[in-house]
C-alpha cells in the first residue's frame, strides 16, 4: 500500500478519499488556492500546500504542474484525482508516470480512450454493445454545424474530455446550434482544458442508468450493480437510486453483460462507469444505448457501497497499488446485492431562481441521522462560507432500506430533519420530488422535473426561528425606541382570573338570541347604562399613535370578557387600527379580529367603518364595501360603527345596507358632533341640523344612532338637549362617544345619562382621559348605586389598570406628548386622535416648538375650508393645510382670498374638488373656484376588475388578501416585506419587539403551542467599514452569529455599481461569479453577441448584449469577483 497519498481535488470527494486512505494506513495531502484557504479539506489531510495563482480558484485544481509540484515536494507516491476538475485528463496521469507517482485510476491510454466519447462509442461498437448516432468530434464548430442534418433533432452538444453538463447543452433546432455549440465549447476548455466537442442522438424521454465497473490491472472486470440517475436538471444528476426501480431483469441482465463488454473491450483499470439511455416512450421503448464511460469514481458511488458493502474509493486505491479482485475478494459471484440506497445532493442552489448557486456564510447546521442515514460532506458547518468559484454541493444524503419505499422514506424524514441556514438550499424541491407519487412508483426519466412544474412551488422551510432573531438584532443594535430602561412584560401585570373557564354570557349572547333589532329594542328598553369599552381601539389610537400590537390585545382580552362581562361591546378593529397593523407593525388586521373574537366569545366586538371608505381614505365600489362588511362580520365584527366624515348619509348607505344584509351584524350609524349647538349665534351645526341627519339615518335603516363627538366638543347641557331631543323623536338607543381633550366630558357624559342615553363610550383609566375616553373607572364610581348603575362593578374595571398602565409605560416612545388636559380645543376643534398624531407631525416637520402656531391655523383652516365636520378623512385636510400655513409663515386671511398665490396641498385640492363629497354648509366661495382654477382634476369611484371581483366572491383567505391591496396597496407591499423578511412576530414579546434583547437575560417566544424558542444575546461586535456589527447571539442554546447595519453610522464605502434593470443597454451579471469582459470599448455589437463570461460554480456561462450598438463603458476593467445584478458594460443602441 501507499505511504502517502496526495488527493488532487477538494471538498467532500477529497474528505471521502482521506478517510479511505486513513483506514488503510497511508498519510494524506490535500491541495488548495487560495481562495480555498478555509475549505475542509485542507484540514482533514495530514498536509496541505498552496496551489495556482491568486485570483484563478478553478484554474489552480486544473494546473497538471502545480499538482506534481506538490506530489514531488510532499514525497506523495500516489495521486487520487477523485471526480471533476483532472480526474479524466491525460495529462495528469501521463505527468505522475514520468515522476514516478502512481495515478490512482486507468492509465493515460484508457483515459484517452474512455474519457473521449467518440472513442469510446467506437469501443463499444466493437464490443457488440449499442449505441447512439454522434459525429466526429472538433472544436471547429463549423465543421460539426454541417453533420447535425445527417443525426436529426433534438441532439446534444456533449465536451469530449467531459463529463456531468459542463460543456454540455440541449439543442431542439438548427437555429440554436451554433450558439450552443460555442458556449459548450468554451465551457469544456475552461472545465477540462480540451475544447473539443461533439453532437450525439438524443434519446425520447430517457432513464439514465449506470453501471459500477471495478477492473484489475490483470484483467479481471466485475460490475457491482446498477444506478438509476434519471432524476436531473440541466444534465446535472440530483438524486440517484441503486438498484435502478421498475426495470426488467432481462434489461438489468443486459445493462450488465454490455458494461463488462465494453471495460474488458477497452482494457480498463480501477473504478469506473459505463453509462447507458433507456427510451420509455416510442418505436424504442425499453431498448438502451450507451453513451459513455466515465474512467474515474462517481459522485453517486456511495448508494452502491451501500448496496453492496464494497468500500469503492478504498478499492481504487488497493487496485492501484498493485492488488487484484480475488485479493480484494471481489469476484462476480461474491457480490450481492441487498436492499436499496437512495442519494440527494444537497446543494446551495435556489429551484426558484432557476437552480442559480446561492453564496454566503453558513450561519446554523443541523444534520440528520439515525438509521439507514449517511452523510458525506465537504464544507459545510456552521460559520462557513460558500464560495461562488466552485461546486455549489454541500452534503450528500445517502439512505438505505430494505426496499425502495423505505430507503425514500427515510430520506424524507433526513431531510426533515436538516436545518442549514444562511443560504438558500434545495433542500424543499427535494423533499418535493421524494414525495411525488410518481416518483415513488419508480416512473423515472431525465424529463422528470420538467414534466413536473409543481415540484418547484414547494414550500421551503419558514426558518421562523433566523428571522425573529434576525429582527431582535436589529432592534437591539440600532434601538429604535430607545433603551430598554428596566421596562417589564405588561402580562405580569395581569390580574389573578381562572381564565380557562369558560366566560359568563355577554351581549354577544343576547345578540345572537335576539338578532340585531331585537337587540336594539332591548338595549333601548334596559334602564342600566350599557358601557362600550374603548381601549382596545380609539384609546390607544388617540394616545399612542394606535401603535398597541394586537399580541398585547388579545393577551388581555380573555380577562376582560371574565371580568365585564356586563359591556355592551368591545370597540377593538377599524379605524386607524387597519392600517397601522400593515404599515408599521408588521400585522395582518384580520389575523387579529379573529384572535380577538375566539379570546372574547362573549361580548360584542365594535369596529368603526367610515362609510363607503370602509377602513380607507377614499370611497370604494360598492362590491367592496358589501365584501368587507362580509368578511368583517363573519370573521367577529358584531356591531358596526358607520360614519361619514361630512356626514353624508348617502356615503354611508351603501354599509349600512352591508350589515343589514348580514342579518347578524347592528347597524350603529354616528351623527359626527361639532361646534356648539346651545350657542345662538351658531347657524350651521344647530339641533334641527342633527335632527334632521339622525332622520336620515333612521330611514337609512339604522339599528342605533350614535353620537360621535371627536374633538370632545359637546357640553354637558348640550348632550342634555341633544340626547333629549333624539330619544323623544325616534325610538332607537342613542349611543354616546366623547374625547375628555378638555377634562370635562365625564360631566358630559353624566348629563347624556341623565336625559335618557342609552349607552355611553369609556377608556380603561390609564389609557383614558385628554385625547381619549373618559376614565371608565371614574364613569363606574359615579353611577354605582344610583338608577342607572352599569351593572359592572369597580373592582372589575380597576383589576385591568395595572396591566394597561404597564402597556402604556412599554408604549411610551409613542406618548402624543400632550401633558394634560386643554380647553383650547373649544377654539380649534381638532379631534382627539389627531391631536396626538399632529403634534408629532408638527415636530417631524421641525415646527413643535410652534405648536400652539398650528392650533390657531387649525382653526383658521377649519374656517376657510367651510367648517366641515372634522373627523377622518376630512380633518387629515385640514390638518395639512394648517401645517402648510404655519410653514409657509402665511397670513389666513391672505390665503383665504388669494390661495392662487400660494402652493396649496394635493389633499386641500382634492376636498374642495368634491373628492369627500359636499359640505354641510356648502362650499366657501370665492375660494373654493380660486383654488380649482386651472386644475383638471380626476376622481370618483375607482372600479374592481373582473378578477378582483372574482377574489372578493372567493375564499375567506383570498377574500382577506384581495381587501387589504385594494384598500392599502402600499402598506400591504410593506406587510408583505416584512412579513417575508422576519416572519410573524406576534408572539415575541412587545418589551423585546421594541427594544431588542438584553445580555444576561434569556428571551422566550411562544411559537405555537409546545413550541418556544429560547433567545439570549452574548454579545455585540465593533462595526466594520461597511457599518455593519456582528451580534452574537444564541437560540435554543446554540450560538448564532447576525450581521446587522448600524444605522447610527455613517459609512462612505464604495460599492460595486448596479445595473438599471429598465436600461437593456446596462449588460448586468447574472449571478456570483467571476466575470471576464471579451469586449472593448467603441466596438460594435449586436443583440445576443457574447459581450463577457461568468465562471463561477465549476461552470462557466456567456454573458451577452440584449440590444445592439456601441459599448460605452466597461464597468469591470479586469475578470473580477462580481455579485448578481453588478454592471458589467454599458452598450449605447444606435
Amino acid at each position: 500500500m501507499f505511504k502517502k497519498i496526495l488527493v488532487a481535488n477538494r471538498g467532500e470527494i477529497a474528505i471521502r478519499a482521506f478517510r479511505a486512505a486513513y483506514e488503510l494506513g497511508a498519510a494524506t495531502v490535500a491541495v488548495f488556492p487560495y481562495e480555498d484557504r478555509n475549505s475542509s479539506h485542507r484540514l482533514k489531510a495530514d498536509e496541505a500546500y498552496q496551489i495556482g495563482a491568486e485570483g484563478h480558484p478553478v484554474r489552480a485544481y486544473l494546473n497538471v504542474d502545480e499538482i506534481i509540484r506538490v506530489a514531488k515536494e510532499s514525497g506523495a507516491d500516489a495521486i487520487y484525482p477523485g471526480y471533476g476538475f483532472l480526474s479524466e485528463n491525460p495529462e495528469l496521469a501521463q505527468a505522475a508516470a514520468a515522476n514516478g507517482i502512481t495515478f490512482i485510476g486507468p492509465g493515460a491510454d484508457v483515459l484517452e480512450l474512455a474519457g473521449n466519447k467518440v472513442n469510446a462509442k467506437d469501443a463499444a461498437i466493437r464490443a457488440g454493445v449499442p449505441v447512439l448516432k454522434n459525429s466526429i468530434q472538433s472544436a471547429n464548430l463549423d465543421e460539426l454545424i454541417g453533420e447535425a442534418e445527417a443525426i436529426g433533432f433534438p441532439l446534444f452538444v456533449k465536451a469530449v474530455a467531459g463529463g456531468g453538463d459542463r460543456g454540455m447543452r440541449r439543442v431542439e433546432t438548427a437555429e440554436e446550434l451554433s450558439g450552443a455549440l460555442a458556449e459548450a465549447s468554451r465551457e469544456a476548455e475552461s472545465a477540462f482544458g480540451d475544447a473539443r466537442v461533439f453532437l450525439e442522438q438524443a434519446v425520447l424521454r430517457p432513464r439514465h442508468i449506470e453501471v459500477q465497473i471495478l477492473a484489475d490491472g490483470k484483467g479481471g472486470v466485475v460490475h457491482l450493480f446498477e444506478r438509476d440517475c434519471s432524476i436531473q436538471r440541466r444534465n446535472q444528476k440530483v438524486v440517484e437510486i441503486a438498484p435502478a426501480p421498475l426495470i426488467t431483469e432481462e434489461l438489468r441482465q443486459a445493462l450488465y453483460r454490455d458494461a463488462v463488454a465494453f471495460a474488458t473491450e477497452v482494457g480498463y483499470a480501477n473504478a469506473g462507469t459505463v453509462e447507458f439511455l433507456i427510451d420509455t416512450v416510442g418505436p424504442n421503448a425499453g431498448k438502451h444505448v450507451f453513451i459513455e464511460m466515465n474512467p474515474r469514481i462517481q459522485v453517486e458511488h456511495t448508494v452502491t457501497e451501500e448496496i453492496t458493502d464494497v468500500d469503492l474509493v478504498q478499492s481504487q486505491m488497493r487496485i492501484a497499488a498493485g492488488e487484484t479482485l480475488a485479493d480484494l475478494g471481489l469476484t462476480q459471484d461474491k457480490i450481492k446485492m441487498h436492499g436499496f440506497a437512495l442519494q440527494c445532493r444537497i446543494t446551495t442552489e435556489d429551484p426558484n431562481q432557476g437552480f442559480r448557486p446561492d453564496t454566503g456564510k453558513i450561519t446554523t447546521y443541523r444534520s440528520p441521522g439515525g438509521a439507514g442515514i449517511r452523510l458525506d460532506g465537504g464544507t459545510i458547518s456552521a460559520g462557513s462560507e460558500v464560495s461562488p468559484h466552485f461546486d455549489s454541493l454541500l452534503v450528500k444524503l445517502i439512505s438505505k432500506g430494505r426496499d425502495f419505499s423505505s430507503a425514500v422514506v427515510r430520506a424524507r424524514r433526513a431531510l426533515a430533519e436538516f436545518r442549514i441556514r444562511g443560504v438558500s438550499t434545495n433542500i424543499a424541491f427535494l423533499q418535493a420530488v421524494l414525495a411525488d407519487p410518481i416518483f415513488a412508483s419508480g416512473d423515472l426519466s431525465t424529463s422528470f422535473i420538467d414534466e413536473h412544474p409543481e415540484l418547484f412551488t414547494a414550500k421551503p422551510s419558514q426558518d421562523r426561528g433566523t428571522k425573529i432573531l434576525q429582527f431582535l438584532a436589529d432592534v437591539t443594535v440600532n434601538q429604535p425606541y430607545g433603551p430598554r430602561n428596566g421596562r417589564i412584560t405588561p402580562a405580569a401585570k395581569l390580574p389573578k382570573v381562572d381564565i380557562s373557564k369558560p366566560a359568563p354570557a355577554g351581549s354577544r349572547q343576547r345578540l345572537l338570541e335576539l338578532g340585531p333589532a331585537g337587540f336594539a329594542k332591548a338595549l333601548r328598553e334596559q334602564n342600566a347604562v350599557a358601557i362600550t369599552d374603548t381601549t382596545f381601539r380609539d384609546a390607544h389610537q388617540s394616545l399612542l399613535a394606535t401603535r398597541v400590537r394586537g399580541r398585547d390585545l388579545v393577551i388581555a382580552a380573555p380577562y376582560v370578557s371574565h371580568l365585564t362581562p356586563q359591556l355592551l361591546s368591545v370597540e377593538a378593529w377599524g379605524g386607524a387600527t387597519y392600517d397601522v397593523a400593515l404599515r408599521f407593525l408588521g400585522e395582518d388586521p384580520w389575523e387579529r379580529l379573529v384572535a380577538l373574537r375566539a379570546a372574547m366569545p362573549n361580548l360584542c366586538i365594535q369596529m368603526l367603518l367610515r362609510g363607503r371608505n370602509t377602513v380607507g381614505y377614499t370611497p370604494y365600489p360598492t362590491e367592496v364595501t358589501e365584501a368587507f362588511v362580509a368578511e368583517a362580520a363573519a370573521s367577529g365584527i358584531d356591531i358596526f360603527r358607520i360614519f361619514d366624515a361630512l356626514n353624508d348619509v348617502d356615503q354611508m348607505k351603501p354599509a349600512i345596507a352591508a350589515v343589514l344584509k348580514t342579518g347578524t351584524a347592528v347597524a350603529e350609524v354616528a351623527l359626527c358632533y361639532t361646534a356648539d349647538l346651545l350657542n345662538p349665534d351658531e347657524k350651521l351645526y344647530t339641533l334641527d341640523y342633527y335632527l334632521n341627519l339622525a332622520q336620515e339615518i333612521v330611514d337609512a335603516g339604522a339599528h342605533i344612532i350614535a353620537i360621535k363627538d371627536m374633538a370632545g366638543l359637546l357640553r354637558p347641557a348640550a348632550a342634555a338637549k341633544l340626547v333629549k331631543a333624539l330619544r323623544e323623536r325616534f325610538d332607537l338607543p342613542v349611543h354616546l362617544h366623547t374625547h375628555d381633550t378638555a377634562g370635562g366630558q365625564l360631566a358630559t357624559l353624566m348629563a347624556a345619562i341623565d336625559a335618557g342615553v342609552d349607552a355611553v363610550d369609556v377608556a380603561s383609566a390609564p389609557m383614558g382621559g385628554t385625547t381619549s375616553q373618559p376614565s371608565a373607572s371614574a364613569l363606574i364610581a359615579a353611577l354605582e348605586h344610583t338608577p342607572r348603575d352599569s351593572g359592572i362593578t369597580l373592582d372589575a374595571v380597576t383589576a385591568m389598570e395595572p396591566y394597561w398602565e404597564s402597556v402604556r409605560q412599554v408604549y411610551a416612545p409613542f406618548e402624543s406628548g400632550l401633558p394634560g388636559p386643554t380647553g383650547r380645543v373649544y377654539k380649534h376643534e381638532i379631534p382627539g386622535g389627531q391631536l396626538s398624531n399632529l403634534r408629532q407631525q408638527a415636530i417631524a416637520l421641525g415646527l413643535g416648538n410652534q405648536f400652539e402656531k398650528v392650533e390657531d391655523m387649525y382653526a383658521a383652516a377649519n374656517e376657510i375650508l367651510g367648517r366641515p365636520t372634522k373627523v377622518t378623512p376630512s380633518s387629515k385636510v385640514v390638518g395639512d393645510l394648517a401645517l402648510h400655513l404655519v410653514a409657509v409663515n402665511a397670513d389666513p386671511k391672505d390665503f383665504a382670498e388669494n390661495p392662487q398665490n400660494y402652493d396649496i396641498p394635493d389633499s386641500v385640492v382634492g376636498f374642495m374638488a368634491g373628492e369627500l363629497g359636499d359640505l354641510p354648509g356648502g362650499w366657501p366661495e370665492p375660494f373654493r373656484t380660486k383654488v380649482l382654477q386651472g386644475k383638471n382634476l380626476k376622481f370618483g369611484v375607482t372600479e374592481v376588475s373582473a378578477s378582483d371581483l372574482e377574489a372578493l366572491n372567493g375564499s375567506s383567505e383570498l377574500r382577506r388578501s384581495t381587501l387589504n391591496r385594494l384598500l392599502f396597496a402600499g402598506p400591504t407591499a410593506e406587510f408583505r416585506k416584512f412579513r417575508d423578511t422576519y416572519g410573524n412576530l406576534d408572539q415575541v414579546d412587545t418589551v423585546d419587539y421594541l427594544y431588542g434583547l438584553e445580555s444576561g437575560r434569556e428571551h422566550v417566544v411562544e411559537m405555537a403551542k409546545g413550541v418556544r424558542l429560547y433567545v439570549g444575546l452574548e454579545a455585540i461586535g465593533t462595526p466594520d467599514a461597511r457599518g455593519f456589527r456582528t451580534v452574537m447571539a444564541t437560540l435554543n442554546g446554540q450560538l448564532r452569529p447576525i450581521n446587522i447595519r448600524d444605522t447610527k453610522i455613517q459609512v462612505a464605502v464604495a460599492s460595486a455599481e448596479k445595473a438599471d434593470t429598465t436600461n437593456l443597454g446596462h449588460v448586468a451579471a447574472p449571478f456570483s461569479g467571476t466575470v471576464t469582459v471579451q469586449t472593448v470599448e467603441g466596438a460594435r455589437v449586436e443583440v445576443g453577441q457574447a459581450v463577457a463570461t461568468i465562471e463561477a460554480m465549476k461552470m462557466e456561462a456567456t454573458i451577452t448584449s440584449s440590444v445592439a450598438g456601441v459599448v460605452k463603458r466597461i464597468a469591470l476593467p479586469r475578470p473580477q469577483s462580481v455579485e448578481a445584478g453588478d454592471l458589467i458594460l454599458v452598450v449605447e443602441s444606435e
